[in-house]
């Protein structure tokens, strides 16, 4: 089978959610697909709102099931709404969001080391209040 006939065989299920070329010609699908993850996210939404008000979860894993949760939260949004996928047409995209990515975590892990050693080199309350004396 060549190329060319593959891509007449192909069937919407075959792609990822958001395809482009999938997209164009059947404006039903995309809809479909952007339901489809609005129900996921409200979903996880839903559940992440009942974890933290119940006592259903043991009360220290909370924390862990509410950034899985948001992880999970983050890919359907990566996925559904904003079409990232790992197809040959998404390079640019990927490679954005992992640029992003890394400036966010550089910012975050700059502030923390700088907030850090603000604290371990100031003094404390006892010693300021002698200094006032």
């Amino acid at each position: 089978m060549s190329n060319s006939e593959r891509e007449s065989h192909r069937s919407y299920a075959d792609a990822a959610p958001g395809y482009e070329n999938f997209n164009a010609h059947e404006p039903a699908e995309a809809y479909r697909s952007y339901l489809v993850g609005l129900g996921l996210a409200t979903l996880l939404t839903i559940v992440s709102f009942f974890i933290s008000g119940t006592t259903l979860v043991w009360g220290p894993s909370i924390p862990v099931a509410l950034v899985v949760l948001a992880i999970a939260q983050m890919g359907v949004h990566l996925v559904f709404f904003l079409n990232i996928t790992t197809g040959p047409d998404n390079v640019n995209n990927v490679m954005a969001l992992a640029f992003g990515v890394l400036i966010v975590l550089l910012l975050l892990t700059g502030s923390l080391w700088i907030m850090a050693n603000l604290n371990h080199n100031m003094m404390s309350m006892d010693q300021m209040m002698q200094m006032q004396r």
